[in-house]
C-alpha cells in the first residue's frame, strides 16, 4: 500500500495540497494511507524549508508550493508501476 504523507501546520495551502491529493487518488482508485504530518520536528526531518510539502512512500516529491492535479497524477503513477 502507499503512504501519502502531507506536511504542513494545517494552513489553507496545506488543506488544498490534501484536498488535491485526496480528489487524484479516488479518481485513480488507489489504495492509499494519507498521513497529516504537523509537527514541526517531524516535517524538518524531510529538509523542507517551507510548507506545504508532498512525500511519497518517503520520497520528498514537492515542497513550498500546490502541485497541479496532473503533477500528483503523474509522482503517483510513477511511484505505483516502480513498486
Amino acid at each position: 500500500m502507499l503512504t501519502v504523507k502531507i506536511l504542513g501546520s494545517g494552513c489553507a495551502n496545506c488543506k488544498r495540497l490534501e484536498a488535491i491529493t485526496r480528489q487524484v487518488i479516488d479518481q485513480m482508485g488507489l489504495e492509499v494511507e494519507v498521513v497529516k504530518v504537523t509537527e514541526f520536528s517531524d516535517i524538518m526531518a524531510y529538509n523542507i524549508m517551507s510548507t506545504p510539502g508532498l512525500v511519497i512512500n518517503e520520497k520528498l516529491v514537492s515542497a513550498g508550493r500546490i502541485p497541479s492535479p496532473a503533477e500528483v497524477t503523474t509522482w503517483l503513477t510513477t511511484t505505483v508501476e516502480s513498486a
